[in-house]
């Protein structure tokens, strides 16, 4: 079988992780890659979830933008707190 190179950009501290990972579990970064090639190939699909992090909806920025704004201009006041253990 023919063998083609593939390149693409990471950020550095990922790639650091995921090789020692991959390294972890007996395996190369393009041993790695080329499973999900061939499982995303198989199924079509992404093999995993991908989800959005609701965290950066457009609304929930608006309200830290906002936030942000109130306390710089003085309408609001940051405080501290005790933090609350919660059962697990």
């Amino acid at each position: 079988m023919a063998q083609a190179m593939v390149n693409f950009r990471m950020d550095a501290a990922l790639k650091s992780n995921m090789e020692k990972t991959c390294k972890k579990m007996g395996l190369t970064m393009t041993s790695a890659f080329t499973m999900f090639a061939a499982k995303v190939t198989q199924e079509q699909k992404i093999p995993f979830e991908i989800v959005a992090d609701p965290f950066f909806s457009e609304a929930n920025m608006a309200r830290l933008k906002k936030a942000i704004a109130d306390v710089e201009a003085g309408r609001s006041v940051l405080k501290e707190h005790e933090l609350i253990e919660a059962d697990e």
